[in-house]
């Protein structure tokens, strides 16, 4: 793809598999049909078949010249979906699925994606399923994740905010006690073989994440979203500020380029990646180092 460097491989980190199975979830808890969602959201129903989705994907990733990305389950359970996409675009995507440690048949379901070799990262978001990082649970499927070499995990930390629900009026019983990046501290420790991603440079936790990173060098950041969560800071952050002190502490190899990118027909999320390249050029950082943040990064997590 063309950038302020010339032309560099982009993959992206953060993608959400919005799948037929997904939207089903958000209908059953609406207790809605769910071909009333489409006109409520403004969005297109996926096929059934998440095959169809994924190359939807593929399709709208090469019109913007994406070579990877990482595609995440976004509800627990909706890890097939992911599955399928995986084994169908093997050369263009890697896997995530969500889980939460709280259901009884959560560590079943891990070991069952795992053992897939579609699944290539479990996604923790404590404050939505109102757990801790530390917990018991948590770490049962950590230690599945830490059996087979090379899978990540994602941790959500910070605001969180899931606009499909706010707009579907669904509620959000989120608890931000179990947001803070230093909850993760001890687990990173504990699990030196295993790399954390905190998506969203912590999402409102920005000092914190970057503490955490500090002391275990096990921790990536990704850059996904509007990062709107600047506005939180006593001093608003613009976006090269906090480039700027990511790149100071972090360093440049465990930056990861995302969108957060999940529904069509605005598919990938361009605003996103053009803010960020302009950012990093306007702080001088040179094509090397964005090609690290903005594709080799994420590749290097799973040669």
């Amino acid at each position: 793809m063309e950038t302020p460097w010339g032309a560099l491989p982009i993959s992206d980190a953060h993608i959400h598999f919005f799948s037929h199975r997904f939207f089903s979830t958000l209908a059953d808890q609406k207790k809605a049909p769910l071909n009333s969602l489409e006109p409520l959201l403004g969005w297109q129903m996926p096929d059934e078949d998440p095959e169809q989705l994924a190359a939807a994907w593929v399709q709208e990733l090469d019109r913007h010249g994406i070579s990877k990305a990482v595609l995440i389950a976004s509800v627990p359970g909706d890890q097939d979906s992911v599955i399928a996409a995986v084994q169908r675009f093997r050369d263009r995507f890697y896997g995530y699925m969500m889980v939460n440690p709280t259901a009884p048949d959560a560590a079943a379901q891990v070991e069952s994606a795992l053992s897939s070799g579609n699944i290539h990262g479990l996604c923790f978001f404590p404050a939505m399923h109102c757990y801790s990082i530390q917990d018991e649970r948590a770490r049962k499927l950590l230690d599945l994740a830490a059996a087979k070499p090379g899978t990540v995990a994602f941790v959500h930390c910070g605001v969180l905010s899931v606009g499909v629900r706010r707009k579907l009026g669904l509620p959000s019983l989120f608890d931000m006690r179990f947001s803070n990046p230093i909850d993760l501290h001890a687990v990173a420790l504990r699990y030196p073989q295993i790399r954390f991603i905190v998506p969203h440079f912590g999402a409102g936790y920005f000092r914190e994440a970057l503490m955490l990173c500090d002391l275990a060098t096990n921790v990536y950041l990704d850059t996904s979203s509007s990062n709107s969560w600047t506005r939180y800071e006593e001093a608003h952050l613009d976006l090269r500020t906090v480039f700027r002190r990511a790149l100071d502490v972090v360093g440049p190899k465990r930056l990861l380029f995302g969108t957060d990118s999940s529904f069509f027909p605005r598919g990938w999320n361009r605003a996103v990646f053009d803010a960020q390249t302009k950012a990093l050029y306007e702080i001088g950082v040179t094509g090397e180092i964005a090609c690290s943040i903005l594709h080799d990064n994420l590749q290097n997590l799973f040669p």
